[in-house]
């Protein structure tokens, strides 16, 4: 019984996850689109996934540790799901948990990958934010050394196409 709860508890993770990922290749788009307003309500629906994600790794952990005592492991052993395997000695209860072992490991490392991608395109838009602010407004030149009034040095040219001490 505490084997099927633990399984139907993987399986729920799994299409959790799946919609993560879903939600991350809307992401993607939002992102490369520059929709602002899309990409906060992907967030929103992210934070309450994440939130639900939580709430069933606790129960899977409760699931897992009372399938410990129903073999009669009394500690509460944080065990992974090959080393769980190993004590499930049905055959078909046995397979069914590796089975979601590999389906679950797959769908967190399609996440992860769209995860990274994310992370890579915003950082490549907040460079391209940097860079089209610098080209506005120019870097300052060395305006925090010291220089003499009269050490002009014939750097007069406007920085950028926004002098902001002008």
């Amino acid at each position: 019984m505490a084997l099927t709860t633990l399984i139907e508890l993987l399986e729920r993770l799994d299409e959790v996850h799946h919609q993560m990922l879903e939600l991350a290749v809307s992401k993607k788009q939002a992102i490369m689109d520059n929709k602002v307003e899309g990409l906060i309500d992907i967030l929103n629906r992210e934070s309450k996934l994440m939130k639900l994600t939580g709430q069933l790794e606790e129960q899977r952990a409760q699931a897992a540790y009372a399938f410990l005592q129903g073999v009669g492991i009394r500690s509460n052993l944080n065990l992974n799901l090959t080393e769980l395997s190993r004590l499930v000695f049905d055959p078909e209860d046995k397979s069914r948990l590796l089975q979601i072992q590999r389906k679950l490991s797959g769908t967190l490392q399609s996440l992860k990958d769209a995860n990274e991608l994310n992370q890579k395109l915003i950082e490549q838009s907040l460079t391209f934010i940097d860079y089209s602010l610098d080209l506005l407004v120019g870097r300052p030149n060395q305006d925090i050394t010291y220089h003499h009034p009269s050490d002009k040095g014939g750097s007069m040219s406007r920085p950028g196409l926004f002098d902001a001490r002008g």
